[in-house]
């Protein structure tokens, strides 16, 4: 019981600080703290997820939100200000949109069931067969792994393939920069040879 309450505290807590962490990276004008603090919500949501036993959920959230999604906006970030323009004049419609937005989705959970009910029709639907004939029908001992590798193999195959575009993305983008930077210093070399050359030239002509 007194394990049950200490997970339910920490929960909360977390849960807190993802909401002060959201409506504060909302108001910050500096887009590098704004990717650093995305960084850490993605790893406080890793936790959460980690506290309601969907481990392999806050290991993806982890490597893409607070890894590669971090690289990717610090490599934008590269090739951008650093700063975010001021708007000209406040949007009363997107501020509209998003409070209606977040009050449907909190009363839809109201008719959600119970959070660890093991009479949830989540709990009732496809979890036995697993429990019971994973063994049998897959030959591998561990019921986790059978889910992720063949009932649900084409979802792993999906999330590996978000987690192979979003490296190769980073690494595009990362590479883009050196790449630029190199050509502009490779330009800048051509134009001072091309000027010592014209400067000789002149000399000897004289």
């Amino acid at each position: 019981m007194g394990e049950q309450v200490m997970g339910s505290v920490i929960e909360g807590v977390l849960f807190l600080f993802m909401i002060v962490l959201a409506i504060y990276i909302a108001r910050l004008r500096s887009l590098f703290a704004a990717a650093m603090l995305f960084g850490i919500f993605s790893l406080l949501a890793a936790g959460m997820q980690t506290m309601m036993d969907a481990v392999d959920v806050a290991f993806t959230e982890a490597a893409v939100g607070a890894g590669i999604s971090t690289v990717l906006f610090l490599g934008a970030l590269g090739l951008t200000t650093s700063e975010e323009t001021r708007p000209v004049h406040y949007r009363f419609t997107g501020l509209f949109v998003v409070t209606a937005t977040g009050l449907l989705l909190a009363w839809g959970t109201l008719d959600m069931p119970a959070y660890g009910d093991p009479n949830a029709p989540i709990h009732q639907h496809v979890a036995p067969h697993y429990l019971d004939d994973s063994t049998a029908e897959i030959g591998i001992p561990n019921v986790v792994t059978s889910v992720l590798a063949s009932y649900r193999g084409y979802d792993t195959f999906g999330e590996t393939t978000v987690v192979l575009t979003a490296a190769v993305g980073a690494f595009l983008l990362l590479g883009g920069g050196a790449l630029s930077a190199r050509s502009g210093r490779d330009e800048d070399h051509e134009e001072a040879d091309s000027s010592g050359d014209s400067a000789t030239g002149g000399e000897g002509s004289a």
